[in-house]
């Protein structure tokens, strides 16, 4: 029913997640992530809570790889689940468990991981770590284009339905945290036309938070 991308931009220290999925609100359950420390896919029968298990012990210092094998001693119905991490450093880690539902497939490259299951092709995950690897321009472009990728090599067996993305950077918190809940077509697409908005406004927010005597007017009557 999912697929997902988690990934670190090598020049920026960014790290972001995105996923779709033919259920609604996919990324209110399965997308984790937290500046400066990592990023953590929690799919398939999804247990919400190992995403900030993950994250709390990438922060104590562990690797992607020794919180996933943290997680695994611990998690209960681990055979349900499938995971993907990427840490602060970019080192990436997956499992599925045995009971992940049909077609399923991860990939790992530098600085990113791609998980599926119900997938309509095998090669989904593999296309989509090609398709960020090989992508330019701002982390959530390159994101989007993993997404787009996953659509165009098949995606899920059925219809996708929601989609989010969450990128953090060394703000306390997401600097984007885009979601299309539930769409009857084309939620990726309408992912990216959200995203072409909230790229060209997210600075100013962020330098409103910052520091509000020097961030933009807010554009409204009475605004100086």
């Amino acid at each position: 029913m999912t697929f997902s991308i988690s990934a670190r931009c090598a020049e920026t220290g960014m790290i972001g997640i995105a996923v779709s999925s033919s259920s609604a609100c996919v990324a209110a359950r399965c997308a984790h992530a937290r500046a400066g420390v990592g990023a953590v896919a929690t799919q398939n029968i999804t247990d919400p809570r190992l995403g900030p298990k993950g994250l709390d012990l990438m922060a104590s210092g562990l690797s992607a790889q020794d919180a996933l094998a943290a997680l695994k001693r611990d998690a209960p119905h681990l055979e349900y689940r499938q995971l993907a991490l990427v840490d602060s450093q970019g080192r990436t880690a997956s499992f599925s468990g045995a009971n992940t539902l049909g077609t399923h497939r991860v990939a790992e490259g530098p600085g990113v991981v791609a998980a599926g299951n119900l997938l309509a092709d095998p090669g989904v995950p593999e296309a989509m770590v090609a398709a960020f690897v090989n992508g330019t321009g701002h982390l959530g472009d390159r994101l989007l284009a993993a997404m787009q990728a996953a659509e165009d090599a098949g995606g899920e067996e059925g219809p996708v339905h929601s989609v989010g993305m969450l990128i953090t950077r060394e703000e306390a918190w997401p600097i984007a945290d885009l979601r299309v809940d539930w769409a009857d077509e084309d939620p990726i697409g309408q992912l990216r036309q959200l995203w072409e908005r909230w790229k060209g406004e997210m600075q100013a927010y962020i330098d409103r938070a910052l520091n509000p005597s020097v961030a933009p007017s807010y554009g409204v009557p009475g605004d100086l």
